[in-house]
Formats: C-alpha cells, structure tokens, sequence
C-alpha cells in the first residue's frame, strides 16, 4: 500500500525524527500484524505525533488489521496523552466505518476492565469474605524411632550390629 506522505506538524526538532516517524508510520500499515502492533507501541511513545499517526490510522480507509494495531497504541498511550486516547475512542464509537466502531468499542472495554482490575488488586478485601481459622498447636511429642548404633569391627571395613555382638 502506498502512503501519502504525511504533513508536518511542527513539533519535530530534527531530521532523525521525521525520518523515525515516517518509518513507523509506514510499519504501522505492515501486512505482518507484529510488526504493526511494535511499531503502534513505539508511536505510542511519541507523544502527540504518535497520537496523530495513531488517529490518523484508526480512521482511515485502511486494513482491520493496520487500525487494531492503531488501537493498541492508543491503549499504550502514557500520561497526559491516555485521556487523549480516550478522547480518539469515543469519537471512534461515533464513526461511519464498522470495523472502526467495533475497534474502539472493544478497545474501550479492554481500557474498563484494566481500570476494574486495578481498583480491585489495590482495595482492600471485602469484610464479609475473610474467616479466621483457628491453627491448632502442635503440643505432641513425636515418638522418635530407636537408633541404631553401628559399632566398628576389628576387621577392617566390616560393620556390626547389635545382633553380631
């Protein structure tokens, strides 16, 4: 497929920059979902010109499989920009596209379930669950086997019992 190329948005400082983002960019559209899913990952580290790239996939005529990877790194999305990627779901829910409608409704559910999951393992557990058991003490002696003794025979390297005596 081939891609337009994309327009600047200013907030690129140099030329490795532009360069990096036209490669992931171009990754994000791979055939082989890995490679996809990675370079979303790594876009979702760039701020806002991943969030642009990001947005720009999951809304375009693309392949389902280019706007997934789209969609999870939106998901990936990390500190003021997760609130952003919220954002880019919710006016996905409002979209024209089947496949984008159902990506961001199924994105935002994962996103529900992380946020449940989390409440839960952090909370504290629920009063009505917890029962005390009583440990019973373990006062009896045990009864120890009688030991034997092995005493050395003048014989070299033979061991004699109690019987041999």
């Amino acid at each position: 497929m081939r891609l337009q190329k994309r327009q600047l948005s200013g907030r690129e400082k140099d030329e490795a920059s532009i360069r990096l983002l036209t490669q992931l960019r171009e990754k994000l559209y791979s055939d082989n979902s890995s490679v996809a899913r990675r370079a979303a990952f790594n876009l979702s580290w760039m701020q806002e010109d991943g969030l642009d790239i990001l947005k720009e996939t999951l809304f375009s005529k693309t392949t389902r499989r280019a706007k997934s990877a789209a969609a999870y790194g939106l998901r990936r999305m990390h500190g003021r920009m997760k609130k952003s990627a919220l954002e880019v779901f919710k006016e996905g829910l409002k979209h024209t596209n089947n496949d984008t409608r159902n990506i961001c409704e199924n994105a935002l559910s994962q996103l529900a379930e992380k946020v449940k999951e989390k409440t839960l393992a952090s909370g504290a557990p629920e009063v009505g669950n917890i029962r005390i058991k009583e440990i019973p003490r373990k006062t009896r002696k045990r009864k120890r086997a009688p030991q034997r003794t092995l005493q050395r025979s003048p014989q070299r390297g033979r061991r004699r019992t109690p019987k041999d005596l």
